[in-house]
């Protein structure tokens, strides 16, 4: 809670599920990976389904519903501790694997990968909500083809919100989100009224490889975000085509401007009130308050990715570095936000985009699809 007001978290995901026995093998999905590699036959037909889908119940290691309520037990423990008290979850985007050649594969991976986050969200039906991936595929001539699994995580799952890569494949080859490819994802969203979260993914780039990994991955999120953030600033006219579009790009939208306040380039924001959105999930303090100036109070969202990449103790402090509710607190480089821009950012801005987070429990008894 902040100032009476719950507080809500537009960003996180699920990791690699501990089983109950940490002896036995294997973890998560990498056996539904193992199948959707070596199970002959496979086709538009006859796709590999979920093990976890609809009412089904598996007993593999790291999949059985007692993992399940396990992890959502041990993700909302660490989030009381946090004073965070709804959270949207989705599946992590370094499983998303865009790259993987075979549609029927990437199809039933990207179901499967749903399914486990409805299994946690419904484990926890008062903590948190669900986010989905879709099938993108940059080489189609749009992304009509994510409208089925979109609305099946929406109207069956009854999912919030909808995570989107810039770059799917990690080969730079997917259209800018100012494109015509995109529109049929945009319309739909429109529709359902739920925001699109962008996200970066795995990339291909092989300069990357001498990189280690924490760089790595901040490379290969931050890079594609920022040319999103751009593009999207860039061309207000996706916005002035759906007007009832929400986009929230992670981690404060990428890289901040190093261009000062009068320069052309910063003159977008503005025309883009209602409809561009930054979830908070940067763990260097002065890094976000100059994101939170340059992107505008109003369009931050508290997002924490908790727990993720922020989970080692603030140095002088006693908190992890997603342990956010604190710093809005008293720390003196947030100190430049007034109490209700503080409690816009913790409740009301993450409140606007998806209402939901006010009653999460009530939402999750909107899914049609039974989790146990």
């Amino acid at each position: 809670m902040f100032s009476g007001q719950k507080v809500l978290d537009v960003h996180s995901h699920i990791h690699d599920i501990p089983m109950t026995d940490p002896t036995q093998s294997p973890r998560l999905s990498y056996q539904f990976w193992h199948d959707l590699y070596n199970i002959p036959g496979l086709s538009a037909s006859k796709p590999l389904a979920s093990p976890i889908g609809d009412g089904k119940h598996s007993d593999r290691p790291g999949n059985t519903d007692e993992d399940f309520k396990a992890v959502a037990d041990a993700l909302a423990k660490y989030l009381d501790v946090r004073k965070i008290d709804a959270q949207i979850l989705s599946p992590h985007p370094l499983q998303f694997h865009g790259w993987m050649e075979n549609d029927i594969q990437f199809n039933s991976w990207i179901t499967y990968q749903n399914d486990l986050a409805f299994k946690v969200v419904q484990a926890r039906p008062d903590m948190f909500l669900g986010a989905c991936q879709v099938p993108q595929r940059p080489g189609y001539k749009d992304t009509e083809n994510c409208i089925e699994e979109l609305e099946r995580s929406v109207k069956e799952l009854g999912f919030v919100a909808v995570y989107v890569s810039p770059d799917s494949t990690g080969k730079g080859d997917t259209p800018t989100m100012n494109m015509p490819y995109w529109f049929p994802l945009y319309e739909k969203c429109q529709e359902l009224d739920i925001p699109i979260i962008v996200h970066g993914t795995d990339i291909q780039d092989p300069r990357y490889r001498t990189m280690n990994v924490e760089r790595y991955f901040e490379l290969s999120f931050m890079l594609p975000q920022t040319i999103a953030t751009v593009t999207l600033r860039h061309n207000p006219q996706i916005f002035e085509r759906f007007p009832g579009l929400k986009i929230i790009v992670c981690h404060c939208g990428g890289f901040v401007d190093r261009m000062g306040e009068g320069a052309p380039y910063r003159a977008y924001r503005n025309k883009l009130d209602d409809n561009l959105f930054y979830d908070s999930a940067a763990y260097d303090l002065d890094y976000l308050a100059l994101a939170i100036k340059q992107r505008g109070v109003s369009q931050i969202a508290f997002g924490t990715e908790a727990p993720g990449s922020g989970r080692e103790i603030r140095p002088g402090t006693e908190y992890t570095a997603d342990d956010f509710v604190p710093l809005f607190e008293s720390d003196p480089a947030l100190g430049f936000l007034t109490q209700a821009e503080k409690l816009d950012i913790l409740h009301n801005t993450p409140a606007r985009l998806a209402p939901a987070l006010a009653d999460t429990v009530a939402q999750n008894k909107k899914a049609k699809a039974k989790a146990y």
